[in-house]
């Protein structure tokens, strides 16, 4: 948290000494970085936050390989043996059942699961300020999407060292 705080006030302070030079590029700047960094960064305390509680709760899924999920997402060239028994012996109702429990349904469970971190407020909040901001200025007949747009990069990329430091501290 004091790294994010030092990058913030680092950003806010070159930030500020646009003022030298117009008002409408300062302000331009400061909405447009300041929102981007806070998407990012609450973006990544989000994050860190449901991966921790997941690794408290040792609720750590064993998946498969990325590329075997998406070369094989049915899992078609599975080497597990079949039933080699002939058709008369097979008992089709019980391989249907058996394949249906398989078959993964959509439930409240695993939407709450999954929508932990899309809806923290540190993810809520600064979108609310990227879209508030945007508006403001649009209304006050203040912004300069010229300047506006790579002024989001320049939070992009603060956002992005604070992330990368978080990513640091989660693995060890």
């Amino acid at each position: 948290m004091k790294k994010t705080i030092k990058y913030l006030l680092a950003l806010e302070f070159l930030i500020l000494t646009t003022t030298l030079l117009s008002f409408t590029l300062f302000i331009n700047i400061q909405i447009a970085a300041l929102s981007s960094f806070l998407v990012i960064a609450g973006s990544s305390y989000a994050y860190k936050k449901m991966i921790k509680a997941q690794i408290e709760l040792e609720n750590i899924d064993e998946k498969r390989d990325f590329l075997d999920e998406v070369e094989d997402p049915y899992e078609l060239y599975d080497e597990t043996p079949i039933n080699e028994a002939p058709v008369e012996e097979l008992d089709l109702k019980a391989i249907v059942q058996e394949e249906k429990k398989r078959i993964k349904i959509l439930n409240l469970k695993d939407i709450k699961k999954g929508s932990r971190a899309s809806v923290s407020l540190f993810r809520l909040a600064p979108y609310l300020f990227l879209i508030l901001g945007f508006i403001a200025l649009k209304n006050n007949e203040l912004l300069d999407i010229k300047i506006y747009l790579p002024a989001l990069f320049i939070g992009i990329m603060a956002g992005y060292f604070i992330s990368r430091d978080l990513n640091v501290k989660i693995k060890s």
